[in-house]
This record gives C-alpha cells, sequence and structure tokens, in this order.
C-alpha cells in the first residue's frame, strides 16, 4: 500500500501522535534538547518522503530516530571533546513521553546523573540500552534498527547495563521530598545561611558549572560542604539585591531552579541530586545556547558585572 491509497493528513497525523516518544528516545541519545528536536524534524521528513505505507508506523519511525541519533551523535562527541570546561546534557522540564508501566525506567534514565554516564557508552551500546532498558523494545527491533544480530544487541545491552548499574544514583526520596529539601535550600541561599545549607549539604558534596566558555562559570568544581556552603550563603544575599531569583522547577526529574534576572529572563538552570536525604551534587547549566529552548535568554557577564558591583557596595 502506498500513501497515494491514504489521506493527505494520515501521514501527518500518526506523526504527530508519536512525537513525544521519538524526541524522548532521540534526548536520551543525544543528551540535547536541540539536537533531539532537529533528529525529530529529520525523521519527518525522512518519513514523508518513503512511499509505502509501514506496517507498524511506530516501530519504523523508533527505528528512523535511533538512526538518525546515531549519526548525530558521532559529530556531537567531536564537538564535546572541544568543548570549553565541563559538559552536562541541556536541562529538560518535562519529559512528553508518558508511560505508566515504564514510569520507573523513563524517570530514572533523564536524571542528570543517568544522562552522563550514557555519554560514557559507546554510541550503539547507548542506542540498545536506551531502546531496550528504558522503552522495552524487543530484541528483534533492536537489532533491525541497529543492523546486527540479536545476540551482538544482547551483548551490547549487558555491557550497557553493567556500566549503567555500576555507577548510577538511585533516587529514593519521594517527589515531595526533595522538593521539600531544595526549597530549604534556597531559602537558605537567599538568607545567607551558611550553617543551615551545611546541614543540607553531602560531607563531599560538589558543585560544577557548564558554561561552554560563553557565560561565566566557576573556575573549577567546588567540593566539600563547608566550602560550597560558604560559597553559596555568600551569592545568595547579592543575588537578592540585583534582582536574581530561583524559580522552583523539576528538571530532568529531579529539584532544581530556574535563575532569572530581574527582568525575568534566564540566567542559568540549577540541578540538584539528592541522595539520603542530602544535597550529593549541584550543577548549574549556563550555556546561553543549551538555554534558548527555556525562554528569553539574560546578558550573563552583565548580570555578573552587576552581581561583583553589588557586592563591594554590600562590604
Amino acid at each position: 500500500m502506498s500513501w497515494a491509497d491514504e489521506p493527505e493528513e494520515y501521514r501527518a497525523e500518526g506523526f504527530e501522535e508519536l512525537r513525544p516518544l521519538l524526541f524522548s528516545i532521540a534526548y536520551r541519545i543525544l543528551g540535547s534538547v536541540s539536537e533531539a528536536e532537529d533528529a525529530v524534524q529529520e525523521t519527518w521528513l525522512r518519513y514523508a518522503a518513503t512511499d509505502t505505507v509501514p506496517r507498524s508506523p511506530k516501530a519504523y519511525l523508533s527505528a528512523a530516530i535511533t538512526r538518525v541519533s546515531i549519526n548525530v551523535l558521532g559529530s556531537a562527541r567531536v564537538r564535546r571533546e572541544e568543548y570549553v570546561g565541563e559538559w552536562f546534557p541541556e536541562p529538560l522540564l518535562d519529559d512528553p513521553y508518558l508511560d505508566p508501566e515504564r514510569s520507573t525506567e523513563l524517570a530514572d534514565s533523564v536524571s542528570m546523573a543517568a544522562l552522563l554516564l550514557l555519554e560514557q557508552l559507546s554510541p550503539l551500546e547507548r542506542a540498545v540500552f536506551v531502546l531496550r532498558e528504558v522503552f522495552g523494545f524487543d530484541y528483534t527491533d533492536i537489532a533491525v534498527t541497529i543492523g546486527r544480530s540479536e545476540s551482538t544487541c544482547r551483548q551490547l545491552a549487558v555491557r550497557a547495563r553493567r556500566h549503567m548499574e555500576a555507577g548510577r544514583p538511585r533516587f529514593e526520596a519521594s517527589r515531595r521530598d526533595r522538593e521539600e529539601l531544595a526549597a530549604r535550600f534556597f531559602t537558605a541561599i537567599t538568607d545567607g545561611d551558611v550553617d543551615g545549607l551545611q546541614t543540607l549539604l553531602a560531607a563531599d558534596v560538589q558543585i560544577a558549572g557548564d558554561s561552554g566558555g560563553k557565560a561565566p562559570s566557576l573556575a573549577r568544581a567546588v567540593t566539600g560542604a563547608k566550602r560550597a556552603a560558604r560559597l553559596l550563603a555568600s551569592a545568595g544575599p547579592v543575588f537578592a539585591r540585583i534582582g536574581l531569583t530561583h524559580e522552583p522547577h523539576s528538571i530532568n526529574g529531579q529539584a532544581g531552579a530556574i535563575g532569572r534576572d530581574s527582568a525575568g529572563r534566564v540566567v542559568h538552570a540549577l540541578m540538584l541530586d539528592i541522595r539520603d536525604g542530602q544535597i550529593q551534587y549541584i550543577r548549574t547549566v549556563n550555556n546561553p545556547d543549551k538555554l534558548a529552548h527555556l525562554g528569553p535568554v539574560s546578558n550573563a557577564w552583565a548580570v555578573r558585572d552587576d552581581f561583583q558591583r553589588a557586592r563591594r557596595n554590600m562590604r
């Protein structure tokens, strides 16, 4: 059967129904909202150009988006090797794909910690892990998708699963508990409460930022509860003075906030890894290229200048 036998809108409607799934597959493989959106668009162009109606549009499109993403990942990895400073995935506020039967796998796989572990896998290992462990695809379909035998796909899955299980943290706290702890964290920053912050931070907590050299960021990661608490407490009152606020958000399934300047423009995205009732890792994404999908982006250099002037005036 060809598309000529179907109404013109048939293909587009079917594609739009599957768009959330396709984006979610691409994002987990690529770690980038913008690259995932481009991959979805490329998949649509390929789908629109085919003459034959696939027996299963879901299987066909899932395979297509995976192949496109693997190709994109090859060039993306070259760029990431040249990246200035720490590289973090682009922050994702809401995963568009929902599946109650796989909610745990979907939530775990989109966290910053999990995406950074995925980044260490080969492209094929990453694709197999995402399709099998996150979305539950059969090995038969995965084998067709990546052009390998089923036995090879099973081996790739074992290696990927072993790596992920060895390094992936488990987030036992409920979402409500994480949000309550995050609220206390941001209140303590605003109040400049060193002691309050130190009680919320794990002894070996780390703070790191991703600017790509395009925005101010920490020169190196800050490690240790005492150092981190002092840094955050000293910055909080200055943030308040210049009108920089933190708007609470769940980011990549974890507690976090969007930092906004006095005009409401995005300055950074801040994500908290919370385990065992304490904050283990604080990550900020400051690179404006990674924030554009969140709204109008602030001039971070100007915000830094305002911050420095305000801090001098407060001494």
